[in-house]
C-alpha cells in the first residue's frame, strides 16, 4: 500500500460526499414535484408523457396498485427485449450480421436487464446487434434505475407522510426519474467519455491489419451512450465482453474516476434526500455515515490484501502485489476500490478480473453483495435495502429498552418487522439454496473453471451477483448453458421483486400511520450510537448467514494460499 494510493482514495471519497447534499436536494424538488432548472424544457414533455398514458402528476396509489403498475411495466420491458434478441437477426442496425439469440440466453439476459443486475453470458460485441444494445439493453438501463429510485421514493413517503393511503404514482416518480435526473446526466456523461475517446457510432466494424500482417476485427457501436447510464443506473452491463477493462470503455484515470463517482453518486444522495422529506437532514447522514464505516472497511481489506500479495509468489522473487488480471493503467489500489465499489453499490461493471484477486481480495466483493448490497447500494434499491435493516435494528433496539421500536415517529410494528425481515432473508435463500445444488449436480460443477474452494467461490458468486442485481463474475465459470442461464434468471427475479414487494407493503403500512412525538424514552436514530448499532446488525445477519458458506470458499482458499498449496 502507498500514500499515492491512498490519497486516490481519499479524492474518490471526497468528491462523493461533496455530491450528497446538491444532488440529494435537486432529487427532492425532482420528486416532490417542485420547479428545477429543467422545468421549461420537460415539464411540457412531462406532462405529454401523462396524456399519452392516461394518467396524471395528481392522482396517486395505494401501494397495491402501485406495485402492479410497476409489475407490468417491467414485464412488458422482459416481453420487448426477449424479442428483441430472438428477431435480431431480421431487424436493422446490425453491420456484424448477428443471428438470433439462443432462447435460454434470451431469457436471462432479458430477466437480467430488467432487475438492473446486467448479469451477461456473453460477450456484448459478438452477440448483440447495435438495435439490441440500444433500443433493448440502453433503455432497460434507463427502465429499471427509474424503477429503483422510485421505489426508494415510495418508502420515503410512508415514513414521511401520516395518516394517509397512497404512497405516490409509479408512473409519475418513474417518468420524474427518467426525464430530470437520469437523462440530463447521462447525456452530460456520454459527450465526457466521448470527448475521452469512448466510441459512439452506427458504422460497421473495422478491420485492421497487424504488424504480424494478420487481419483484425475491431468492434465499435455506440458505446458512450450504454456506458453512461451504465454506470449513473448502476446497472454495469458492458458493450464489449471485457467491460471497464476495456480500453474504448475506460481510456485512461480520468475515466475510471468519473465512472467510479458516477455509480456512487445517486445512491449516495438518497440519504439526503431521505433526510430532507421526513424534515431531519441528521437521519440521512446517519444512514450514509453508516454506508460509508462498512465501505472504507471494505476498502481497507481489499486494498491490503492485493498489495500483499500471494506469499507463493513473492518466494519466487517476485514482488509488487498482486497484478494477475488487473489492467496496468489501473493497477492495485484503482482496481481494488474498482471492485469494492462496483459490488457496494450493485452495479457489476469491472476494470479487473475479480477472480484473480486473492481469496481475501475477492471475499469483500462476495461480501458487499451478501449484506443485500446496502452500502450505498443499487440507485434506490439501495436505499429501500438499508431502510430494511434500519427497521431491523430499531426493533432489536425497542427490545433493549423494553418500548415499542419507533423511527421518525411511526411506531415499528409486527407487519413492518415481519415483511422486513421477509425481504432480507429472500437473498441468502436465493444464493445459498441454487450455489447448493449447483454444487452436487454434474450440470452445475462441469462450468467450473478452477478446482477446489475457489471453484466452490465461483458457483457461490454468481448465484450471489444474480439475487443481489449485481452482474459482476469471478469470470471462471462458464455461466452460458441452460442450467445457469436459467436458474440465475431465477435468482435475479427473485431477488429484484420478492424485495420490492415486503418494502412497498411497508410503506402502504407506514403511510396510514400517524406520527407520534418524540419523547425522552424515544431512541435516537441519528447519532454514532445508532450508526453503531445499525452497522452491528448489518453484519450480524450477514455473518450469521454467510459464514459457512465463505469458510468453504475463500477462506479456506486464504488458508490454503498460507500454507503453500494452490488451485
Amino acid at each position: 500500500m502507498t500514500l499515492n494510493g491512498w490519497i486516490q482514495i481519499l479524492i474518490f471519497c471526497g468528491i462523493v460526499i461533496l455530491l450528497v447534499k446538491p444532488l440529494g436536494a435537486y432529487m427532492t424538488r425532482v420528486f416532490g414535484g417542485e420547479r428545477t432548472l429543467l422545468s421549461p424544457l420537460l415539464v411540457p414533455v412531462e406532462r405529454g408523457l401523462y396524456r399519452l398514458s392516461g394518467t396524471s402528476e395528481k392522482e396517486e396509489q395505494h401501494w397495491t396498485s402501485y406495485v402492479f403498475a410497476l409489475l407490468m411495466f417491467n414485464l412488458a420491458g422482459f416481453v420487448v427485449l426477449y424479442a428483441l434478441q430472438r428477431f435480431q437477426g431480421a431487424l436493422p442496425f446490425n453491420p456484424a450480421g448477428m443471428t438470433a439469440v439462443g432462447s435460454e440466453l434470451s431469457f436471462n439476459t432479458a430477466t437480467s436487464f430488467v432487475t438492473n443486475t446486467n448479469w451477461q453470458n456473453y460477450g456484448g460485441e459478438s452477440t448483440m446487434s447495435y438495435l439490441v444494445q440500444m433500443a433493448g439493453l440502453t433503455v432497460q438501463n434507463f427502465a429499471s434505475a427509474a424503477t429503483g429510485m422510485a421505489i426508494a421514493v415510495a418508502l420515503i413517503r410512508g415514513f414521511a407522510r401520516a395518516s394517509g393511503k397512497s404512497i405516490g404514482n409509479f408512473w409519475v416518480d418513474m417518468t420524474r426519474a427518467t426525464l430530470y435526473i437520469l437523462l440530463p446526466i447521462s447525456i452530460v456523461l456520454t459527450v465526457v467519455f466521448v470527448y475521452l475517446g469512448v466510441p459512439q457510432t452506427l458504422g460497421a466494424y473495422v478491420t485492421a491489419t497487424t504488424i504480424e500482417g494478420a487481419q483484425q476485427t475491431i468492434a465499435l457501436g455506440p458505446v458512450a451512450s450504454q456506458l453512461a447510464i451504465k454506470m449513473l443506473g448502476t446497472n454495469g452491463g458492458g458493450f464489449f465482453n471485457a467491460n471497464s477493462a476495456h480500453p474504448f470503455e475506460n481510456p485512461d484515470a480520468i475515466s475510471n474516476l468519473i465512472q467510479m463517482v458516477a455509480i456512487f453518486a445517486i445512491g449516495a444522495g438518497f440519504t439526503n434526500v431521505f433526510g430532507r422529506m421526513v424534515g431531519n437532514q441528521r437521519q440521512g447522514w446517519a444512514i450514509f455515515a453508516t454506508m460509508g464505516v462498512l465501505f472504507v472497511a471494505g476498502v481497507v481489506i481489499t486494498y491490503w490484501a492485493e498489495a500483499a500479495g500471494n506469499p507463493l509468489v513473492h518466494a519466487m522473487g517476485i514482488d509488487g502485489g498482486n497484478m494477475e488480471g488487473k489492467e496496468a493503467r489501473f493497477g492495485i489500489v484503482l482496481s481494488s476500490l474498482f471492485a469494492v465499489i462496483t459490488t457496494a453499490a450493485s452495479c457489476g461493471a469491472v476494470n479487473a478480473m475479480h477472480g484473480s484477486f486473492t481469496a481475501l481480495g475477492g471475499l469483500i466483493p462476495l461480501i458487499n453483495m451478501e449484506l443485500g448490497e446496502v452500502i450505498v447500494g443499487g440507485v434506490g434499491a439501495g436505499f429501500y435495502g438499508i431502510l430494511m435493516f434500519v427497521i431491523l435494528t430499531v426493533f432489536v433496539a425497542g427490545l433493549m429498552v423494553g418500548r415499542t421500536p419507533e423511527y421518525l415517529g411511526k411506531k415499528i410494528e409486527a407487519k413492518e418487522v415481519k415483511m422486513a425481515v421477509l425481504a432480507i432473508l429472500i437473498l441468502p435463500t436465493a444464493m445459498l439454496i441454487f450455489t447448493a445444488i449447483a454444487v452436487i449436480l454434474p450440470t452445475g460443477v462441469a462450468s467450473i473453471g478452477n478446482p477446489g474452494p475457489h471453484g466452490f467461490s465461483e458457483i457461490l458468486y454468481a448465484y450471489t451477483s444474480a439475487a443481489a442485481n449485481n452482474g459482476s463474475a469471478f469470470g471462471g465459470l462458464s455461466g452460458n448453458t441452460p442450467w445457469y442461464n436459467i436458474t440465475i434468471g431465477i435468482a435475479m427475479l427473485m431477488g429484484r421483486f420478492l424485495v420490492i414487494i415486503p418494502a412497498l407493503a411497508i410503506a402502504g403500512s407506514l403511510v396510514m400511520k400517524k406520527t407520534v412525538p418524540a419523547s425522552a424514552g424515544t431512541f435516537p436514530t441519528h447519532g454514532p450510537l445508532f450508526v453503531g448499532l445499525l452497522c452491528g446488525v448489518i453484519l450480524i445477519v450477514g455473518g450469521l448467514t454467510f459464514f459457512p458458506a465463505l469458510a468453504l470458499g475463500p477462506i479456506v482458499e486464504h488458508l490454503a494460499m498460507i500454507s503453500g498449496q494452490t488451485f
